[in-house]
């Protein structure tokens, strides 16, 4: 008899419930507060609904319609609990979910409400985020998650390490973990990820035997299609020893010549010079801090006149500085380290560096599509028993809860994905 149980996977994401508390007994105790005290928070998020609508299920037995003054869509909530508006107040999004976890409220679909609350950001303005002291934890345990060169390497291996063979069960068979570009409507996600892929070659102005670096090569799909399609000496870096593994396999394969290769490799340490420089969805691991670090490496490393292509997620500028001042959800559960973009603050700093920025082009959508379909990738693995061992019931419901927080918020408009062409101007 096999006695073997094997390990709790993704413990990495779930212990963050011992670092970020929005609480805990204390918002029971504060939900004992009469039903009026919650109708008045009520009151407050109705008055930051300028578009869509929540249909409030509430625990004293009500019915709420918040919003309805603009068109949006409809989100139906049921609140089980006045604690779960407790740990809105005190911890936002982060609060929210351990509500969610909790089971203190529920909806048949979330997406709709994440919606409203990105779409909405600008008008709900601190109603949904982290304040007093849990603003401060929040924001503090994300500062131990600074992208040093060790906490680069412990973030990324928190996230990616879940294992290649879970990743390979709900992504496209090219293994794409970034935003599809759907160029047509009717694309299969197969091919809108290869046209998002081409998308990128194109910026790059690529020759045979040109040196081309990816900084952030996930499992290799890019690599495999810069080989094929450009003959290139192609070099790719990441932090994931799981993700090198594949990717290395995906170049010999194409790469006969043996030229090209995937390093383990921090960006700050990469040497050049190169022709062309590709990163995809990276930059949002890097941190706000260390901005101008990845820039200079790619400054560094381009020859005169070479070409970097970024696909990136931006966050609405009138967002970001109460964004960036705590942690959400995102950061405290899914991506320790991260932090989306702020484009102008980006573009400057790129521009300071002899970068030109250029051809910016956005989709979004097609973002919120792309999750739309890991999602019913994911549920359908789920549901038929398939998920590797040692991801319990909780990490579903995680994983899960991220897919559908991410979808909404592309949805909402207040996030965005794009990509640009940097090219080194001296």
């Amino acid at each position: 008899m096999n006695t073997h149980v094997s390990p709790r996977r993704g413990n990495e994401l779930l212990r963050a419930d011992r670092a970020y508390r929005s609480g805990g007994g204390l918002a029971w105790l504060l939900a004992r507060a009469p039903a009026g005290v919650f109708h008045r928070m009520l009151d407050r998020i109705d008055a930051g609904l300028a578009l869509g609508t929540i249909e409030g299920h509430l625990p004293d037995g009500g019915i709420r319609i918040l919003g309805g003054r603009g068109k949006g869509p409809v989100a139906i909530v049921h609140l089980h609990h006045w604690a779960a508006l407790v740990r809105l107040a005190l911890s936002g999004s982060v609060g929210w979910y351990r509500a969610w976890e909790k089971r203190e409220w529920s909806s048949p679909d979330p997406v709709p409400l994440f919606d409203l609350f990105m779409r909405n950001g600008r008008s709900l303005g601190r109603v949904a985020r982290a304040r007093g002291p849990w603003r401060w934890v929040n924001g503090a345990v994300h500062a131990f998650n600074r992208n040093s060169r060790s906490g680069a390497k412990r973030n990324i291996l928190a996230h990616y390490d879940l294992g290649n063979d879970f990743y390979h069960l709900w992504l496209d068979a090219g293994m794409n973990y970034s935003s599809a570009l759907f160029v047509h409507p009717d694309l299969t996600l197969e091919d809108a990820q290869e046209a998002k892929v081409d998308a990128i070659l194109d910026r790059l102005d690529l020759r045979s035997g040109g040196r081309l670096l990816e900084i952030g090569c996930g499992w290799g799909a890019l690599a495999e299609r810069a080989i094929e399609r450009h003959d290139v000496l192609y070099t790719g870096i990441t932090l994931s020893p799981a993700q090198a593994e594949v990717a290395a396999a995906r170049v010999a394969a194409v790469d006969l010549g043996g030229r090209s290769r995937i390093a383990l490799c921090d960006y700050r340490d990469a040497e050049g010079p190169y022709d062309a420089i590709a990163s995809v969805e990276m930059v949002e691991a890097v941190g706000q801090a260390y901005w101008p670090a990845y820039l200079d490496a790619i400054a560094r490393l381009l020859r005169p006149g070479g070409r970097a292509a970024i696909q990136y997620i931006l966050i609405d500028d009138a967002l970001f500085d109460a964004y960036a001042a705590g942690s959400d959800f995102i950061q405290a559960y899914i991506f320790p380290g991260g932090c989306l973009l702020s484009e102008s603050r980006f573009r400057t700093l790129a521009e300071e560096r002899g970068l030109a920025w250029r051809d910016v082009r956005r989709f979004g959508g097609d973002y919120a599509e792309t999750l739309r379909q890991w999602r019913e990738r994911f549920d359908t693995v789920v549901e038929a028993g398939k998920l590797p061992a040692g991801f319990d019931e909780r990490f579903v419901r995680l994983w899960r809860y991220y897919l559908q927080y991410c979808e909404g918020g592309f949805r909402g408009g207040g996030i965005d994905v794009a990509q640009v062409t940097l090219e080194k101007t001296v």
